[in-house]
């Protein structure tokens, strides 16, 4: 008689995803609103947003992932955090355009379903959203045994916002003479990680576990030091007051990102020394014997969030974005040429 196979012979217990299911729904839970209309469990998420006030809403959405700092967290077995990251990544990008974080969606990847392990990632997650201001509506789990090393994982994000079409930042309204003003990050972020591991655990010989005196905690600690969630520094700005231009510094620093948002003929001229930079960022120069150039074109060196104003707007901007909890630094200026020009 055949042996008779089942899917948890295959590498796919449903029972623990079932399971995972029941412990994260008390995270997910917390980031409801009234305008969340279905429960986890349902084929699709159903959200009403509120258009009272606009005259033409629009919808603005965002997708993106960890990347590579997702091997800390298998290194130290720490998984809270990265859930933060993923909503990051997504919730930032949106708010460049001036838009209104409303719900996010999840997708995690794994060769084994931990219930526990899927709970704490998703509990990072739904923090995110709080810090943003959204809802986390739904998701997916997906268990692929022989595609994922034991304990390795993947996510992404998916987010969606609303913005009143006469106030959508584009950079169309770039002028030469605007100001930049740039909002701190927390450190390295979700971007980099690739170039971050060679350097301190290839070239340095560092483990996650090493106390770094120079950073005053272990480098795992730094490197799994959340990625900065701007959504409530820029809700007090955008209540106010329309930025000319948002730049978000992710994958390709500032060499990528900034002229994302530069009009033809001009220019982003970024005054190095003008904030200070953080000590992880100084330490990878070291040991790497990097250039500047290279820096500025991986790393956000300080600078996670710009927002570009009229030199008349210049205080104003910066007195909104102290009320709504951050540093600013004035940083550099809009002046005819292209690109970046580091001086």
């Amino acid at each position: 008689m055949d042996e008779k196979i089942t899917y948890k012979d295959a590498g796919v217990d449903t029972k623990e995803g079932e399971r995972a299911v029941s412990l994260m729904k008390q995270h997910v839970k917390k980031t409801f609103s009234p305008a969340v209309l279905t429960g986890l469990g349902s084929f699709g998420s159903l959200y009403r947003p509120d258009f009272s006030g606009m005259e033409e809403p629009v919808l603005v959405s965002g997708t993106d992932g960890v990347g590579t700092k997702l091997k800390i967290a298998f290194d130290m077995d720490l998984h809270h955090t990265v859930g933060q990251d993923c909503v990051a990544m997504c919730v930032n990008d949106i708010l460049c355009q001036g838009a209104t974080p409303l719900f996010f969606l999840d997708y995690l990847a794994t060769g084994k379903v931990e219930a526990e392990k899927i709970a704490e990632i998703v509990r990072g997650i739904a923090d995110g959203c709080l810090l943003a201001g959204c809802a986390l509506v739904g998701g997916e789990t997906a268990e692929m045994p022989g595609f994922y090393q034991d304990g390795e994982y993947d996510m992404a994000g998916f987010a969606v916002g609303m913005v009143d079409r006469k106030k959508i930042i584009d950079g169309s309204e770039v002028r030469e003479g605007d100001v930049i003003i740039g909002i701190p990050s927390s450190g390295i972020h979700s971007n980099g990680y690739s170039l971050v591991r060679k350097l301190f655990f290839d070239v340095k010989g560092w483990t996650v576990s090493t106390y770094v005196d120079e950073l005053g905690m272990t480098l795992g600690e730094a490197l799994l030091t959340p990625t900065r969630i701007y959504a409530n520094v820029c809700r007090k700005v955008f209540s106010e007051m329309k930025p000319s231009g948002m730049v978000h510094i992710t994958g390709g620093g500032f060499f990528e990102n900034i002229p994302r948002i530069l009009p033809a003929g001009l220019a982003a001229e970024i005054r190095l020394g003008s904030w200070e930079v953080p000590r992880i960022f100084q330490l990878m120069e070291e040991i790497g014997h990097l250039e500047v150039q290279d820096l500025y074109a991986t790393f956000n060196m300080g600078m996670g969030l710009m927002m570009v104003v009229p030199e008349a707007l210049a205080g104003k901007t910066m007195d909104l974005i102290r009320q709504g909890g951050e540093e600013p630094s004035l940083i550099g200026r809009i002046v005819p040429g292209e690109g970046v020009i580091l001086c």
